[in-house]
């Protein structure tokens, strides 16, 4: 008698890391209903899941285009299966199904947890299933979870956004900011440096205004020191918080909290204070640099890195050139740089003195050209440091060819290094010295000066036991999802309460 064999899944991620975060919880709900994930370069998975992202440009045009591909493989394959979620299927919950018949569920921001019962309705039933819902029904963490990595974790500690900016649609979609109870949080964090996880980042829309909900304005700070008490727990890292909520007892609370990374993910957006209010943004430059001053003041060694638009409606080149200014005073390690671009349900979009693209592509050259040298002016300052490299898995793309090793440092720049003698795991620790500084990555050309084997580096082993158990690596940004994992015992219901 043959075994019957498991459907499987597979989990198109786009956006931000809040949707990266869904995603490993989406595998985890899939898994715990008895599913496995599909092998890569197979002939296809059993069901199709596509974590959208309503922020990027043509983000519409791109699913509907994916989906369109996924058509005619589905007519040729009996009982697969297509769900649609994440923010575009929020915003777009009526159309999804209608432009794409073919289409088995839509589901939204505030209903991950019921992905498995939407799939088998609509497979007993024999039709579309939209179920959108307006309000959280579950946090995201306490669904089961299949993580990409054995090493680093992603922690939510807030979902949804207070803010109004005019060039994002993201409060619309994930709601009003709703924060856990510090106690689940350090809890979630416990559990997993038990499972050998040695770095994670806490996880918010706006990171640092957490709190807010539960009435505490040094929440945050709070519990970043309480993060350093969690025996095992190496590293920690935050993302993204906001210059408005942005005080100095988080600073304090970085400083002198041994495994808080010196490392700030702060978004600046314009360097104008014109534009930074027609982008509904608290704050202005001179506050923007204050703050900037005081990290530097507390950690000299601290890394710091930015988001900023270029072209915002009715940016003239005064407001560029003081966007410009601000990027020479900050010396950011790594900016993110985006082209304005109308973003539809948001206010930017209706306003008046849109910029011409050519007029954008040129300030947006100037820009990454400004950054390219301060990034590397900044990483050239690396060189001759001894650094502890937490050796990740996937980082580096020529790393085969050149028989090298990549990871992070402390302060998150990628460092490339030579492997050593001895065996090193996704997880160790690599002391290195810096040799050669690149715009994006140093170089550690000569031999490791020690190695240290990590129960991250004993998770990861343990994971990778066996082919079937191999993970995909967690990048610096947006991993995918769904690695192949053993297939657990199938579970009823949407596995949450």
């Amino acid at each position: 008698m043959g075994v019957q064999q498991s459907k499987t899944y597979e989990i198109r991620t786009y956006g931000c890391q809040m949707n990266v975060h869904d995603s490993e919880r989406l595998s985890g709900l899939l898994e715990e209903a008895g599913y496995v994930p599909a092998a890569k370069g197979g002939e296809g998975a059993d069901v199709v899941v596509f974590n959208t992202c309503a922020v990027r440009e043509n983000a519409d045009n791109r699913l509907y285009g994916n989906l369109g591909q996924l058509a005619p493989k589905k007519a040729a394959r009996p009982g697969m299966q297509i769900a649609v979620g994440g923010c575009l299927a929020q915003k777009d919950r009526d159309t999804i199904v209608k432009k794409a018949p073919w289409v088995d569920v839509v589901f939204g921001t505030h209903n991950i947890g019921k992905l498995p019962v939407l799939l088998e309705r609509a497979r007993v039933q024999e039709e579309a299933q939209v179920e959108i819902a307006e309000s959280l029904e579950a946090f995201p963490s306490t669904l089961p979870t299949r993580r990409e990595s054995a090493y680093a974790a992603w922690v939510s500690i807030s979902v949804g956004c207070n803010n109004t900016c005019t060039f994002c649609i993201v409060p619309a979609l994930r709601g009003k900011e709703k924060d856990r109870r510090p106690g689940d949080i350090l809890a979630e964090v416990e559990a997993l440096v038990a499972e050998g996880v040695s770095e994670i980042t806490l996880l918010g829309q706006n990171v640092n205004a957490y709190g807010s909900d539960i009435g505490d304005r040094e929440a945050f700070s709070k519990l970043l020191r309480a993060c350093g008490k969690i025996e095992g727990l190496e590293r920690v890292r935050f993302t993204s918080p906001h210059p408005r909520d942005f005080t100095d007892d988080v600073i304090a609370a970085m400083a002198e909290t041994p495994n808080v990374m010196h490392q700030l993910h702060m978004p600046l957006q314009s360097g104008s204070d014109r534009v930074l209010k027609a982008m509904r943004r608290s704050y202005r430059q001179e506050r923007f640099l204050g703050i900037i001053e005081k990290v530097r003041a507390a950690m000299p060694d601290a890394a710091i890195s930015t988001d900023i638009i270029v072209g915002f409606p009715g940016e003239t080149e005064e407001d560029f050139e003081q966007t410009l200014h601000t990027v020479r005073e900050s010396r950011f390690a790594q900016a993110f740089t985006f082209q304005y671009s109308k973003r539809p349900g948001t206010p930017a979009a209706e306003m008046a003195d849109q910029i011409p693209k050519a007029v954008v592509q040129a300030r947006y050259e100037r820009l990454v050209a400004l950054q390219e040298e301060i990034s590397w002016e900044e990483n050239k300052k690396q060189v001759g440091r001894t650094l502890e490299v937490l050796v990740a898995e996937g980082e580096g793309r020529k790393d085969d060819a050149t028989r090298r090793l990549s990871g992070r440092a402390p302060d998150n720049r990628l460092v490339h290094f030579t492997r050593p003698d001895e065996p090193v795991r996704p997880g160790d620790v690599v002391t290195v010295e810096i040799t050669y500084a690149a715009p994006h990555h140093l170089l550690a050309e000569g031999p490791a000066r020690a190695v240290r084997r990590t129960r991250a580096g004993d998770a990861w082993e343990k994971r990778n036991a066996a082919p079937a158990e191999k993970p995909q690596g967690v990048l610096l940004g947006l991993p995918t999802i769904g690695a192949p994992a053993p297939s657990p015992a199938p579970a009823a219901g949407c596995g949450c309460d």
